[in-house]
Order: structure tokens, then sequence, then C-alpha cells
């Protein structure tokens, strides 16, 4: 199945590419690998503000960051030009607003990790990641991951 119809099966419509809010590329394409930029949570179209462990939860959190990677996707696809291209996701860097205290961090990102795995399968969605609390993220928001893909030859 492409993955065009997994996204539709999964009601998925990705989002054109969004303008950088500082100095910065969208992604870089070096070899076949492509470094898709942090993108930070959104919800209704704004930053999704809060942080894990003293205004919202872990579910809450896997949400953002599901919907940070749709966000991501629509990036990699303005990138690569058909998602199909895509060899492997080869690692998911990701970044929680978080309480000292929390340390759920990797719960909140297999929102994001199991996204990528419904979308592209075990085979090729799977990958290395890194989880990380951190104290605070650009506008207060509660989750930023990043991506780094490898293209087929």
């Amino acid at each position: 199945m492409s993955v065009a119809a997994r996204l539709q099966t999964l009601g998925i419509e990705l989002p054109p590419l969004a303008v950088p809010a500082a100095a910065y590329v969208p992604f870089v394409q070096t070899g076949h690998l492509v470094f898709i930029s942090g993108h930070i949570a959104k919800q209704d179209g704004k930053p999704w503000i809060g942080q894990l462990g003293t205004t919202m939860g872990t579910e809450e959190g896997k949400q953002a960051a599901r919907a940070v990677a749709i966000d991501l996707l629509g990036t990699l696809q303005a990138a690569t030009g058909d998602l199909d291209r895509i060899a492997r996701i080869v690692k998911v860097v990701s970044l929680v607003n978080s309480a000292p205290t929390y340390t759920e961090h990797h719960l909140v990102t297999n929102g994001c990790s199991e996204l990528l795995v419904s979308v592209f399968g075990p085979e090729v969605g799977s990958h290395a990641r890194s989880a990380f609390g951190v104290a605070q993220l650009p506008m207060g928001t509660c989750v930023e991951i990043e991506l780094v893909v490898e293209l087929k030859p």
C-alpha cells in the first residue's frame, strides 16, 4: 500500500510547508539523508502551550507529539515530492517541555513514533530515537520534534 493510501486510510491530510519562525530552513538534504528541522506542537493552528507534569498529562502530550508528526510529514512531502521515496525513518529527536519530576517523555514521544510506523509500516517507519525533558520550548509549546530520513537511491 502506498504512503498516500495509508494516510487516507488514517484520515490524515498533510499540511503545506510551514514558513520557519526564525533563521533556519525547514529541511536540508545531503546525499540520501533529509534532516527536518524541529517542529513545535500546534493545536488548531496555534502553538500547543503546556508543560508535561504541571498543566498537561501524558495522554495529551502523546496527542501533541502525534500532531507534530503530521506536520513533519507535511514538510517531508515538500522536501521529497513523494513520501514513497522514503527508504527509512532513521532518527526521531523529541524535546518535551516538562516539570523536573516528570519521567514519561518516552510515552509522549510514542505519539510520533507510532504514527510513523502506521504511515510507513514497521520496516521503514521504525527508527532510532531520543526523548528529552527540557525546561522550556519556543513559545511555551509542550513538544518539539525533529526527524532524519533516508531516501531511496
